[in-house]
Formats: structure tokens, C-alpha cells, sequence
């Protein structure tokens, strides 16, 4: 009797175990959507669908705003003076109005390539502040109202990014 009661103990808590794990990991879960565009959702966080190029081939975002995004492949976007370098892996946290933690996206200043840490929308002028370390820089959003043309060059984009 002790054999079937123990057996039957070890039945129940390896029950419970895979019904925990499978609970935790389906609250952890990202969701990739086939039916939205990540430009879409990046509206319903309040931000413009520029910020990210055209070449966008999926995407992941879980319930806390962590993202993935995966474009086709690196590439170039010119922003009026501004040579922005995407990386074909961008990571990050929306929240409303913003993006922090981002890795993937580089800035060129001056003859340097710095990496961009973060996006926060100013409502109250219109501008949108771009992060790169402790500096920033605002740029209105009017700039990034259309989804820009990733360009495999950097040829009149300002030189080729150097990853850091």
C-alpha cells in the first residue's frame, strides 16, 4: 500500500509542477501579432510610426511593454541632418509616450555612432527627445509622421555605422 500512495504522490506533485510552470510561463508570454502593424501599436502608445523603418518583418511585445522588433535587415534611415543605423534586432519598453531601454538603434554625431537608450514624446512642444547616453537631442515629430525607407547603405545617409 505504501508503494501505491507514494506513487500516487509523486503523480500529484508532478501534476502540480507542470500546471505552475505552464501557468507562470503563459503570464509571461509575448505576443507576436499577425493581424497589427508595430506602427499601429506604436500609435496606440502615443508615439509617431517614424521612429521605425519600413523593413519591419515581426515584432514581440508583452503585457509589461517589453519589445522585440525584427527587421529584414540592418539598414539607414536619414532624418532631415540626422543618419540614424538600425540594427536587424531592436529591443525595448514602451510605455505611453515613450521608449526606454532600447538597444539596436544608433545615432551619428558629428563622425561618431552613439547609441540611442531611449525616446520621450513632449506633448507640450511637439518634439520628440531622443536619448543617447546621458545627451539628448529634441527633433520635432513632425519628422517621423510617415514610416521611413530602410536604406541597405549608408550613401547619402552620412558613412556606415561602426557597432559598439
Amino acid at each position: 500500500m505504501a508503494s501505491f500512495t507514494q506513487q500516487l504522490l509523486i503523480t500529484l506533485i508532478s501534476l502540480f509542477v507542470t500546471v505552475t510552470v505552464t501557468a507562470a510561463v503563459a503570464t509571461t508570454t509575448t505576443t507576436v501579432s499577425t493581424t497589427s502593424d508595430i506602427h499601429d501599436i506604436l500609435q496606440n502608445y502615443g508615439l509617431p510610426i517614424g521612429i521605425l523603418p519600413d523593413a519591419v518583418e515581426s515584432y514581440t511585445l508583452s503585457p509589461t511593454g517589453a519589445f522585440t522588433v525584427t527587421l529584414s535587415r540592418p539598414c539607414y534611415v536619414k532624418f532631415d541632418d540626422q543618419t540614424v543605423y538600425y540594427n536587424s534586432f531592436i529591443t525595448g519598453t514602451l510605455t505611453y509616450g515613450s521608449v526606454s531601454g532600447v538597444s539596436g538603434i544608433q545615432a551619428k554625431q558629428l563622425f561618431l555612432w552613439l547609441s540611442v537608450t531611449g525616446m520621450d514624446l513632449d506633448t507640450s512642444s511637439n518634439m520628440i527627445e531622443f536619448h543617447v547616453g546621458v545627451l539628448s537631442k529634441k527633433l520635432p515629430v513632425d519628422m517621423f509622421l510617415d514610416v521611413p525607407e530602410c536604406k541597405s547603405k549608408a550613401s547619402g545617409c552620412g558613412g556606415s555605422v561602426q557597432a559598439m
